[in-house]
């Protein structure tokens, strides 16, 4: 299907080919394979060069026995993988494939037309078997936040707390992309908190975007030791129905700054018209944490099977879970059915919204 989704833009826009070096790429073409060694950048170390009868995987022979053995072994379709020392580099191998021709790119490279737009746009579109994939991973990210949530306690520093979330989702082949953990006054001073050296009293946020087989899920759950001051019950029923302004206004059609300014608009009701500035609130997601971060300008329609993550957030509250769009509603894929929940009814339409753990 990806192949499908690549040369369907090449042969729109007159390329010849088309060069892949984003590790969510690679994971896209190949059905969840991977090819990074280092985390922190968004390029791995196995290039996909893209033509109308031919795929080529361009790597170095340090890594290449590998990519062939654990990355190729199962993919579909044949591939020519092309090498050369790791201390030569693999640019010139590029650059000799797309020889003469018209080639576009996801990441810059020599005259290479930049399609990184054009392919976000088709990527974004899930079909089955990445749903399949997605509802897996969005289930053990959960597990893995939700079981921290149950046995974190007074005391711990938030680095102890994150270490905690780290080992259980690595532990299922999840790597963090985001780890954030704030605690007690921490959550109402920041909408974005890393983790510090601070000890927990009684209140926690916790929040992961994890990647796995190149699809990243995206969660957010609190905590409170003891019973719940009314000022932050108030505030989680209605960030609830903020949420749910979001959630129930993403719908096929709707253009995505039209449902950014529906949840907008619930701020206002709740009494909160300014707190939306202090943090983005969210946007598509899939094979990227965000897409792209939505704003009230933001002119990408919404159609089914694109999974968005919106993030909305109150003083010591947030409520974050990653949902798949259907013609008939959003299936929220982050819910375990484990959580407490709030129920809300909202333009018609039932939702349940993470509530704060009280423990």
């Amino acid at each position: 299907m990806a192949l499908n989704k690549i040369r369907k833009i090449m042969n729109e826009n007159g390329l010849d080919g088309m060069l892949l070096r984003k590790r969510n790429h690679f994971s896209w073409v190949t059905g969840g394979r991977q090819n990074q060694i280092v985390l922190s950048i968004t390029e791995g170390v196995a290039d996909l060069v893209i033509f109308e009868n031919e795929i080529y995987v361009v790597t170095t022979k340090m890594e290449e026995r590998r990519i062939k053995e654990e990355e190729l072994a199962h993919f579909p379709h044949e591939v020519k993988v092309v090498a050369d020392e790791w201390y030569k580099g693999s640019d010139h191998l590029i650059a000799e494939l797309g020889k003469g021709k018209v080639m576009g790119t996801d990441t810059p490279f020599e005259d290479y037309v930049d399609m990184a737009e054009a392919l976000r746009s088709v990527r974004s579109i899930l079909d089955e078997t990445e749903a399949e994939r997605y509802r897996k991973l969005c289930q053990d990210a959960a597990w893995s936040l939700e079981s921290v949530c149950r046995r974190i306690e007074p005391g711990q520093t938030e680095y102890e707390i994150a270490g905690m979330v780290a080992e259980q989702a690595i532990s299922k082949g999840i790597r963090p992309q985001v780890l954030l953990v704030a605690t007690d006054e921490r959550i109402y001073s920041y909408r974005h908190p890393v983790p510090t050296s601070k000890k927990m009293n009684k209140h926690a946020l916790l929040v992961i975007c994890g990647e796995r087989g190149g699809l990243v899920a995206n969660l957010t759950r609190v905590v409170h030791f003891g019973p719940l001051r009314q000022e932050l019950v108030d505030h989680k029923e209605k960030l609830s129905r903020i949420d749910a302004a979001f959630i129930t206004s993403t719908v096929p059609g709707a253009t995505v700054g039209e449902v950014f300014k529906k949840g907008i608009h619930q701020y206002e009701n709740e009494g909160y018209p300014e707190d939306w500035k202090l943090l983005h609130q969210g946007g598509p997601t899939g094979y990227d944490s965000r897409e792209f971060i939505a704003t009230m300008d933001s002119e990408t329609k919404v159609q089914e099977h694109m999974a968005f993550t919106w993030n909305p957030s109150l003083p010591g509250v947030k409520s974050e879970d990653t949902i798949l769009i259907h013609k008939k509603g959003a299936e929220i894929l982050t819910e375990t059915g484990e959580w407490p929940c709030i129920e809300v009814t909202f333009g018609g339409q039932k939702l349940r919204r993470p509530d704060i753990l009280v423990r």
